[in-house]
Formats: structure tokens, sequence, C-alpha cells
């Protein structure tokens, strides 16, 4: 269950701060941002080597971010079905029945869109000033529609524990290393001291069977200036305290 978080302060001097977490199987192939699609030159994100695409994409010339999650409802017929790792690398939303059920944020410093479809009903909004968790289940996890319970249970879980302490500060990220650019928020993204099977985590883990394994494969941190952009990456480490940031751009 991926979990974006979006702070947008117009009047601050790095107005929009997006995190993502990348949850998937962590057998599934993946390289670390770089520019990869010809077609978009200059953008950068991790690459899904399955499919191509990205789960974040950042472009530095711009301004802007844009990241996907994976959402709940019907899924796409297999005639003509598009991946969503595209969304992000800006494919057009005009005919979303070629994707499974998606939530998708694209913001620069002067705003952010959402866009969810969840296989019946693409809905677009733009998202006010303050702070706002997207996770599977849409805004806030106000979309159960399709949910399965347990999703439902941890989602709200997350909510409750990292909202609050989310929004009670919020870093405006300069030049200098990750733990002084992110430092009030850095400790809450890195796990907040929570087991990966704990109900609230934010980094999560969880085994089926001998060789599946799925949860947190990445963290993603991207600060936007209205004349630049900050972008650091680590990949989830297997001991929970040991993170490797790279600066991006």
């Amino acid at each position: 269950m991926c979990t974006v978080i979006v702070s947008f302060d117009p009047d601050s001097t790095v107005p929009l701060l997006l995190v993502g977490v990348r949850d998937e199987y962590l057998q599934r192939p993946w390289r670390f941002p770089g520019a990869y699609w010809p077609d978009r030159p200059g953008v950068l994100g991790g690459q899904d080597l399955r499919a191509g695409g990205t789960w974040l994409a950042v472009d530095p010339a711009q301004p802007s971010v844009s990241c996907v999650l994976n959402g709940f409802g019907p899924m796409a017929g297999a005639d003509g079905r598009r991946s969503r790792g595209d969304l992000p690398l800006g494919a057009p939303l005009t005919d979303p029945v070629h994707y499974d059920p998606f939530h998708l944020v694209r913001a620069t410093a002067l705003g952010v869109h959402l866009w969810s479809w969840d296989g019946r009903d693409l809905d677009g909004q733009e998202l006010s000033a303050g702070l706002h968790v997207v996770t599977n289940m849409g805004l806030d996890g106000t979309r159960e529609r399709d949910a399965p319970e347990l999703a439902v249970t941890d989602i709200r879980q997350r909510l409750e524990f990292f909202r609050p302490r989310l929004a009670a500060t919020r870093p405006e990220p300069g030049d200098g290393p990750v733990d002084a650019a992110w430092a009030e928020w850095l400790p809450l993204l890195t796990g907040a001291g929570l087991a990966r099977a704990d109900a609230r985590a934010l980094l999560v883990r969880r085994e089926f069977g001998e060789n599946e394994i799925w949860g947190s494969s990445s963290v993603s941190l991207v600060a936007l200036r209205r004349d630049g952009v900050r972008y650091d990456f680590a990949a989830v480490p297997a001991a929970e305290d040991r993170f490797e940031w790279v600066r991006v751009a």
C-alpha cells in the first residue's frame, strides 16, 4: 500500500513538499532514479524494469513532480491495457479505461492536482494548502469502495498515527545533507520506530510463503521551489535504521 505525503504552503520559500513511499513485491526489478526516457529528456525517476515506466517522476526544468499509486476497483481489460507507470511521465488521461485503478498526483510549486480512477469514474481535484496524505484509498483514505477490509484497517491506523505528527512541523529543505534538510520529518519517514509488521507502519513488509515478499522498496523526498527542485532518494534497507540517501537533483 503506497503512501504519498503532500504539503502545500504557497507562502513558504519551498511551497511544495512531496514524500513518496513505494510498496511493491520486492522481487520486482527496478533501478535507481535517472533519465531513462528519451522522449522526456531531463525527467528523472526510478524505473520499473518490468514495464519500463516509473512510480514517481521529477522534471527539474519545470520544476514539477508526478507520482502514481495503485487504486482499488475493476481492472482494465487485457485488450489495450497500459502500464500505470506511464502516467507520471505525462501520459494523457483522456482514456483511463485502459488503466487499472490509480491515484495520480501532479504538482508544481504553484499547486497540486489529484486524479482518482476506480475502473468506473475518473475524478479530479485541486488540493488546498495544507497537509494531505494519499493512499491506495485516495485522499486521506476516504475511498473505501472495493478496498479489502485489511487494507481499510491498516490505512486508517497509518493515517491516525502519522498525520498529526507530520502536521505538527514542516521542513523547508535547502542545500546540505538530507538529515539537515528534512530534519523535522526524517525520523517519521524512516519508520518512526515502528516495526514493519505494525498495522500503523509507513514502511511495511509482509511475507507470503517462502519467495513472495511484499513491502516498502524506496522513499523519495521532493521539495519544489518556484525556481528549483531538491530530490532525495533511498532504497528501504533490510536493516531498519541504515538508510543510504542519494541526492538526485
